[in-house]
């Protein structure tokens, strides 16, 4: 997983010692079997179960109309999985829409606050190097730690605001909220940051994220991260390359594709399982903060998802592909020392002679990750 094993013991061990585990306790989700409870949650019953335990302990000074925490639980994951509050739910709580939004709010913040538990960075020696090794064998990249990516989100805002609204159209020209994202080879959410308007650029993400930050000063080593043509080359951020004039840079730009796709799977994955990602509803500028709850919380629900080896809900739609990079207006001079480190590392890796394995295969799905 993205995570230490460990995290999840100190979890369990976090809601024994409150005694918070009861699997005897009845539940409102106790009404639905197995079926129902997917199609009602796209989540089975055990990460129900595993979510509703971890998330007590931090909401048992939270009350809401007396609703007990798997009440509240429902009417969120209920919204996570189809973008609206089911009115099945609401009659069966006895709940208002404002009722269902208020405690969609309560519950998105408390899961949001689980991210630096369930969604983390590889921080000892051991756990880089086993990212690395995996992301190496999947596409013959070595010494990546994760694909970077700037995950954009549809929202509405109004047109009658006309500065605010250019704001929010993104490269697609369309509304959305855009968060930082990074994950592993097998799809898991390594990081998530900000949530800033559309037309926020890759490169500004990054460069004003703290994991940007962090990877940049080498806080975890002397390792890339895999970035699309939206960002700028850097000692620590892997390009494609633009114009490719040989074989070896065809065939590394083949294997930036194939673990790049990795991500476009990955964010496919969690839109589908949590349909509240595909339209987050009216936003305005400088009031981003429910909405990045709810990215952050579905970011958290998914690596648990994974956990638990939950399937993903039949496919509606097409899945998007990633936003094409917005190119900066004035021209950057690239790094000529990462220019030189990307050319080696091709050299190294991407020749007849040292190609280990050839990157070019069938596209990723979800069943592969």
């Amino acid at each position: 997983m993205a995570f230490a094993l460990p995290v999840w013991f100190a979890v369990q061990e976090e809601l024994l010692s409150y005694g918070l585990v009861d699997s005897e306790s009845p539940s409102c989700f106790d009404d639905f079997d197995d079926d129902g409870l997917f199609k009602m949650f796209h989540l089975t019953r055990p990460s129900i179960a595993f979510i509703t335990d971890t998330i007590r302990i931090r909401m048992k000074k939270v009350a809401l109309k007396k609703l007990s925490v798997d009440a509240m639980l429902m009417v969120t994951l209920n919204y996570y999985a189809h973008g609206v509050s089911s009115s099945v739910i609401q009659q069966k709580l006895g709940l208002t829409q404002n009722d269902c939004l208020a405690i969609i709010c309560t519950v998105s913040g408390v899961i949001a606050g689980m991210a630096d538990q369930f969604v983390s960075f590889p921080l000892t020696r051991d756990a880089r190097a086993n990212i690395a090794c995996k992301i190496e064998k999947f596409c013959g990249i070595p010494d990546a730690l994760g694909v970077l990516a700037a995950a954009h989100f549809k929202i509405r805002a109004s047109p009658y605001e006309k500065d605010t609204f250019r704001s929010f159209v993104n490269t697609l020209g369309y509304t959305s909220v855009v968060s930082q994202v990074i994950c592993d080879s097998d799809g898991n959410i390594l990081s998530i940051e900000k949530c800033c308007v559309g037309s926020t650029c890759e490169q500004d993400l990054w460069d004003s994220s703290f994991k940007g930050r962090e990877v940049e000063n080498e806080l975890h080593g002397q390792y890339w991260v895999i970035g699309g043509s939206g960002y700028l080359l850097s000692k620590h951020v892997l390009t494609p390359v633009s114009k490719p004039a040989n074989d070896e840079e065809t065939r590394f730009n083949q294997a930036h594709t194939k673990i790049h796709n990795v991500m476009r799977t990955t964010l496919g994955s969690m839109k589908r399982r949590f349909r509240c990602l595909m339209q987050l509803g009216f936003a305005q500028e400088g009031s981003l903060d429910k909405k990045s709850n709810i990215i952050k919380a579905c970011s958290v629900l998914h690596n648990i998802s994974k956990k638990f080896s939950v399937p993903p809900p039949p496919v509606v739609g097409k899945i998007e592909h990633l936003h094409p990079g917005t190119q900066h207006p004035v021209p950057v001079e690239i790094n000529s020392e990462a220019l030189k480190a990307r050319q080696e590392l091709i050299n190294c890796n991407f020749s007849v002679t040292s190609s280990r394995q050839d990157p070019v295969s069938d596209s990723v799905t979800e069943e592969d990750l």
